[in-house]
């Protein structure tokens, strides 16, 4: 009797264990097999929220088949406490396994709202966009100039925990237009007391957290600038007229102001560097310009033959060489530029009318290229 007892135990608990087993493979399958989401999703967290919320939440929007399945699978994996605030993207088809990662994993946000602070040569633009989900692209709504009231979907964006900020530096900005714009970023913190030297900053995307002391940014932006730098310095051209790294960055904020078109950068470094050699005297209107503002403002206008001889250190009809700062904070291309340019003998260069500019060997090949361009700028103020 007892053996006949014992005996349907050892079955029940074989039986048991077998199910056991089967649940779980069943339950690890499933885990990590696609999802049921048809479509991308993105999916917010706030600050505090736990695991059995999250869960259920992915449950209502169809991202899992089970909450409860998705919570073990976490816990299982001790990942319970390492949930992230912020706004992530959620694929179609994405497994459970897969959503647990994205939701724990940490780092910039992959979906939502971003507000990015465009800081151009003439002014800065406010742009905020929001992933959407179904085509993975990012949708404008809402463009505004820094300064100017900004519209009411700005606020509440901005005082979301998920909201993304970004700061984008264009190319050849200054110094103090950067500072200025950092100034009027409500959500950076602290103030700046220095500009930074000129040509010290460097042009690119930064991401900013909400309360992020402004010098803390700054001091990216530069120690990107040096890092940039150095790496273009050591890898110069051989005979450059150059003996310093801030004599490059002098020379790439020119280029960085004369030419808005990548292909012909080594072409217009090719050009001063040629002058520098020679010890032709630069001539170049940014120089001038930067003079006259300091880089405070645009100039927004032709420069006038007076100003041409306005004695500035930074007039580089008048002193030749190169001025005492850059009048710019140039980007890497420039640098690279700068540090290897391209193989002409070209001393002269002026604006071709497409965007461009045409270059010449000597002054006669100049003076037919300026003839042209003084043409084509009388036709259209005709029209």
């Amino acid at each position: 009797m007892w053996r006949s007892a014992a005996s349907n135990i050892l079955t029940f608990m074989g039986l048991a264990l077998l199910l056991l087993g089967g649940l779980v493979v069943w339950g690890k399958s499933n885990y990590t097999a696609s999802g049921p989401l048809a479509e991308a999703i993105c999916l917010r967290i706030d600050r505090g929220s736990n695991m059995r919320a999250l869960s259920q939440t992915l449950e209502d929007r169809g991202a899992v088949s089970n909450a409860a399945l998705f919570r073990i699978g976490v816990e299982y994996q001790d990942l319970t406490q390492q949930i992230k605030a912020g706004s992530f993207l959620i694929p179609k088809s994405v497994s459970m396994d897969q959503i647990a990662k994205i939701v724990t994993r940490g780092g910039a946000n992959t979906c939502g709202t971003e507000i990015v602070y465009r800081i151009g040569i003439s002014k800065t633009m406010v742009q905020i966009r929001e992933l959407d989900p179904a085509t993975e692209t990012l949708v404008e709504r809402a463009n505004f100039k820094q300064g100017d009231d900004a519209p009411d979907v700005f606020a509440d964006v901005n005082a979301r925990s998920g909201t993304r900020h970004r700061i984008a530096l264009a190319e050849g900005v200054t110094s103090w237009q950067v500072v200025q714009s950092l100034s009027g970023i409500e959500s950076l913190a602290g103030e700046l007391v220095d500009i930074p030297e000129e040509g010290s900053i460097a042009p690119d995307s930064y991401e900013v957290r909400q309360g992020e002391s402004r010098q803390s940014v700054l001091n990216r932006m530069m120690a990107a600038q040096e890092a940039i730098l150095i790496e273009a310095w050591e890898t110069r051209a051989d005979d450059l007229p150059l003996t310093a790294p801030q004599e490059a960055l002098i020379l790439a904020s020119i280029i960085e102001k004369e030419t808005a078109l990548a292909a012909e950068r080594d072409q217009v470094a090719s050009v001063f560097v040629n002058r520098l050699k020679r010890g032709i005297a630069l001539q170049t209107d940014p120089t001038v310009i930067y003079g006259l503002t300091q880089g405070k403002s645009a100039l927004g206008r032709g420069l006038r033959r007076s100003e041409l001889k306005k004695d500035t250190p930074w007039n580089t009809y008048l002193y030749r060489g190169l001025p005492p700062t850059p009048i710019a904070n140039p980007g890497r291309d420039s640098i690279r530029a700068a540090l290897n340019p391209a193989d002409t003998k070209f001393l002269y260069f002026v604006a071709d009318g497409q965007g461009g500019h045409a270059f010449a060997t000597n002054l006669k090949d100049h003076n037919k290229n300026v003839a042209k361009w003084r043409a084509i700028e009388a036709e259209r103020k005709k029209n």
